[in-house]
């Protein structure tokens, strides 16, 4: 789905932010990325949703080669991969449910089967009530939810998450994931970019951690005991709206 290979990126004439980056993301993965602020998680995301591309090495997106795509391709490729940014980037001037919805209605989506996804989704991330609301209305952890929900209501073939649960409670930041994990179930790949240790030892997924620019292998975290039996994981999922990708 995603590969680099001896991958580097560099600002201008500056030093490398990213250096020999070699990664493979699956269909269907799930792996959290870690490290500390500046070794690069963000410069690694953007390659991944297209908004940066390598100053070296080669990167293979959905099987097209990046060196090689016309720059009227990007889009279709971008359309298959949903991003939950940092800074939200609600758009003001509509409210919570058409920010949610704007994807699917993009993709020419049914009103009626939009408007009753939407408004599961919303209702299942604690924002039932909040539905007709600007989302300048909205505190910034209430913010955060809607553009989860935005990123993953067209069910993309790659999650990207930003630091998705840095605006929320503990309980929320739980549920959240398991909705990523449901994804996941449902066939999306998802990277989780984030500094919650606890979080990641709760859930047990493998992690990608970027130290001084480099990228150190996929590793299973120690777990605490919490909720990584096969058992639990279901049980929480049965709990995630229905998330489904239609066949075929």
């Amino acid at each position: 789905m995603v590969r680099f290979e001896n991958v580097g990126v560099r600002y201008g004439v500056g030093p490398e932010v990213l250096r020999d980056i070699n990664l493979h993301i699956a269909p269907g993965s799930f792996q959290f990325l870690t490290g500390a602020s500046g070794a690069g998680k963000s410069s690694l995301l953007k390659l991944m949703y297209l908004a940066l591309f390598p100053s070296r090495g080669r990167m293979e997106v959905f099987g097209q080669d990046l060196a090689t795509a016309h720059r009227r391709d990007l889009p279709a490729l971008r359309r298959r991969i949903g991003v939950v940014f940092q800074d939200f980037r609600l758009l003001q001037n509509l409210s919570v449910f058409d920010n949610v919805a704007l994807p699917l209605r993009l993709a020419g989506e049914d009103e009626k089967r939009t408007r009753n996804n939407v408004s599961e989704l919303l209702d299942w991330v604690g924002l039932g009530a909040r539905l007709e609301d600007s989302p300048d209305t909205l505190s910034g952890g209430e913010q955060q939810r809607v553009a989860i929900a935005r990123a993953v209501i067209s069910k993309p073939n790659l999650l990207l998450a930003d630091e998705p649960t840095g605006n929320v409670d503990d309980r929320i930041a739980y549920r959240l994931v398991r909705l990523f994990e449901e994804l996941h179930r449902s066939g999306t790949a998802v990277v989780v970019a984030t500094h919650n240790d606890a979080l990641v030892r709760r859930f047990s997924h493998p992690v990608l951690t970027l130290t001084d620019s480099i990228l150190h292998p996929s590793i299973a975290p120690a777990s605490n005991g919490a909720s990584n039996s096969a058992g639990q994981a279901k049980a929480k999922a049965a709990e995630a709206p229905a998330v489904r990708r239609k066949s075929g």
